[in-house]
C-alpha cells in the first residue's frame, strides 16, 4: 500500500531531521533525502508536497546547495524553510543578503493573510529565528504574508501555486504553534491522508520482509536492545523458524550481559537465539587500537566475518537482519557539504566491501521512540522497549584509549553501580541513555591516608526522544553522590568520579 508522502530536502540544517518527525507525528510519513538527490527521490517516492530544510549556507556563495531543477518542475506544493525560503527566492529571481541584524531566538510573527498556511492561528504568535541573511526583494509574483519586526519577508508566498516559504523553523518546540504550519502545508494544501501508523508499519514490513525473502533464510545479530529485539520479532512473525538470532559476546558486553538477554529473548520470547562466544576474537583484533574509528570497523567487520561462518554451518542463509534506525540512516546520507562524517555507524558504514550477506534492515524508516511504540504493539515487555541503548561497538567506544580485559573489568562494575543506582531512584524510564565512561586518565587521590594514582569515571545521561538530538539529563544530587561513592568504593582501580554536562549538538551522546 502506497501512502501519501512528503519528501524533505535536507541542505545541512541541524533541525532537519526534526521536520521529518513532526509529520510522522501528524501521522503522514514522509522521508529525508540529501538535496543533491532530489530527481531520484521524487522519482522514488511520488510525494504530494515537497519541504526544502535549512541549512548553514548563504544561497549566494559560489559553493551553496541549491534544489534541482525537478523540484520546481514537479507542479507540487514547495515549502522553504529559513534557507529553503531563501533559496526559493533566489530561484524566482528575487534578492538574498546578509541582514544588517541576525536573528537567533524568539520572534513575533505578525500574519497578514491565512493563506493556507496559517489557518487557524492567531494573528500573532510566536516563532523561533536562527538566520543571518534575509530576502531583501521579493520575486515576482510572491508576496508577504507574515512578518517580524526584523524580517519583513518572514513568511512569503504565492498560495494559489502552493509555494510557500518561511524565515523561522516551526519544527522547533521554541516554536509553539509550529506543528499546526506543518499541518496545515501537509494536510491543507498538499492533501495528505493521516494513514501512516505503527499498525499499518506491522502489516507492510511483514509483507515486505516475505517478499524480499521467499523462501531464504535470515540470520541477525540479537543484542537484546528495543532495535534487535523488535526487528527479530518482525522477522520471526514473517518467516518463521527460518530467522536464526544470534548473539554474539564480543568481550566488550557489560556485566553479565549475555547471560541476561538469553533469558529474556530466548526463554521468554523464543526467539531461535544462539549464543557465540567470541570474545578472544574480537580482543585480540583490538589490542593496541586506540583510534574509536578504528575501533568501530574492527568490530564491524569482525561481526560479519562471524556471521558469514555462521551462515555456511547453518547453510543456505542468504540475508543478515540489521537494526538499522533512520537516525543512522540520516547521519549517513543527509547533505554535509563540505563537513567531515562524524562517525561511522556499525549499522551503516564499515561494512565488508565483499560481505555475502544481503541486508534486511526493517526498522530503517523509523525514530527510536518509534521503534518503541512498534515494540509495544509487537507484545514485547517493558523492560525490553525501554532498555537504554547500548552501541554495536560495545564498551570499547566507552573505554577511551586501548581496550584491556583490566580496563573491561573497570568500566563493567561502574556501569553496574551506576545503572543500578538510577533505577532504585526511579529515574531509569525519565532518562533516553545512561552509561559510565573510563576515561584514559588517572588522577591523583587519597584512600586510607595514602596517595592514590588511579582511573577516572565520567558518567553520562542524556534527555532525547529522537537521539538526533539531546540534553544532558539534571541528575539529582542524592543519587550523583550515592553512585560515585559505591563506585570508588567496590571498584578497585577508580579514585574519580566525574558528570558529563553537554548537550547533542555540539557533543554527540556516546563519548566516542
Amino acid at each position: 500500500m502506497r501512502h501519501d508522502s512528503i519528501l524533505i530536502l535536507d541542505f545541512g540544517s541541524q533541525y532537519s531531521h526534526l521536520i521529518a518527525r513532526r509529520i510522522r507525528e501528524l501521522g503522514v510519513y514522509c522521508e529525508l533525502h540529501a538535496c543533491t538527490r532530489s530527481r531520484e527521490a521524487i522519482q522514488e517516492m511520488q510525494p504530494k508536497g515537497i519541504i526544502l530544510s535549512g541549512g548553514p549556507y548563504s544561497v549566494y556563495q559560489n559553493d551553496a546547495p541549491h534544489a534541482g531543477e525537478d523540484v520546481w518542475k514537479s507542479g507540487l506544493p514547495v515549502l522553504g524553510v529559513c534557507y529553503g525560503l531563501q533559496e526559493m527566492a533566489l530561484h524566482f529571481g528575487g534578492r538574498v543578503d546578509a541582514g544588517e541584524r541576525r536573528e537567533y531566538g524568539h520572534a513575533e510573527l505578525n500574519i497578514k493573510e491565512s493563506a493556507g498556511l496559517f489557518d487557524n492561528l492567531p494573528d500573532s504568535i510566536q516563532v523561533w529565528m536562527s538566520h543571518g541573511d534575509k530576502v531583501q526583494e521579493l520575486p515576482k509574483g510572491f508576496r508577504d504574508i507574515a512578518s517580524t519586526s526584523n524580517s519583513e519577508h518572514a513568511a512569503v508566498g504565492i498560495p494559489e501555486h502552493n509555494l510557500f516559504g518561511i524565515q523561522f523553523h516551526p519544527e522547533v518546540s521554541h516554536t509553539p504553534q509550529g506543528k499546526t504550519i506543518l499541518k496545515n502545508f501537509v494536510a491543507g494544501v498538499c492533501r495528505c491522508k493521516a494513514d501512516w501508523s505503527m499498525g499499518s508499519f506491522i502489516n507492510e514490513s511483514i509483507d515486505r520482509i516475505r517478499k524480499e525473502v521467499g523462501d531464504g533464510i535470515v540470520i541477525g545479530a540479537i543484542s537484546g536492545g528495543v532495535d534487535s529485539s523488535v526487528a527479530a520479532v518482525l522477522l520471526h512473525r514473517a518467516i518463521g523458524d527460518r530467522f536464526h538470532g544470534f548473539l554474539v559476546d564480543n568481550g566488550v558486553l557489560r556485566l553479565n550481559e549475555a547471560a541476561q538477554v538469553m533469558e529474556r529473548l530466548k526463554k521468554k520470547l523464543g526467539i531461535n537465539l544462539t549464543l557465540l562466544d567470541a570474545g578472544q576474537a574480537f580482543l585480540g583484533r583490538l589490542q593496541n587500537v586506540s583510534d574509536p574509528e578504528k575501533k568501530r570497523k574492527i568490530i564491524g567487520h569482525t561481526f560479519i566475518e562471524i556471521f558469514e561462518e555462521e551462515a555456511r554451518k547453518i547453510g543456505g542463509a542468504e540475508f543478515l537482519l540489521q537494526g538499522t534506525l533512520y537516525p543512522d540512516v540520516i547521519e549517513s546520507i543527509s547533505f554535509k557539504g563540505p563537513s567531515a562524517t562524524i562517525k561511522t555507524h556499525h549499522n551503516v558504514g564499515g561494512l565488508l566491501e565483499d560481505m555475502k550477506l544481503k541486508l534486511i534492515e526493517p526498522l530503517r524508516e523509523l525514530f527510536k521512540d518509534e521503534v518503541r511504540q512498534l515494540g509495544l504493539e509487537l507484545g514485547l515487555d517493558e523492560e525490553s522497549v525501554y532498555r537504554h541503548p547500548f552501541p554495536g561497538p560495545g564498551l570499547a567506544i566507552r573505554i577511551l584509549g586501548d581496550v584491556t580485559e583490566e580496563r573491561l573489568g573497570i568500566l563493567r562494575q561502574a556501569d553496574a553501580v551506576y545503572i543500578e543506582e538510577i533505577k532504585k531512584a526511579g529515574l531509569y524510564r525519565d532518562i533516553g541513555q545512561a552509561f559510565a565512561v573510563l576515561l584514559p586518565v588517572k588522577s591523583v587521590g587519597v584512600m586510607g591516608d595514602c596517595r592514590t594514582y588511579e582511573q577516572v569515571i565520567a558518567l553520562r545521561a542524556v534527555q532525547t526522544t529522537d537521539y538526533m538530538t539531546a540534553d544532558w539529563f539534571p541528575m539529582p544530587d542524592a543519587v550523583l553522590r550515592t553512585a560515585a561513592n559505591r563506585i570508588i568504593n567496590e571498584v578497585r582501580g577508580v579514585n574519580r568520579v566525574v558528570y558529563d554536562i553537554s548537550s547533542k549538538p555540539p557533543s554527540t551522546i556516546e563519548w566516542e
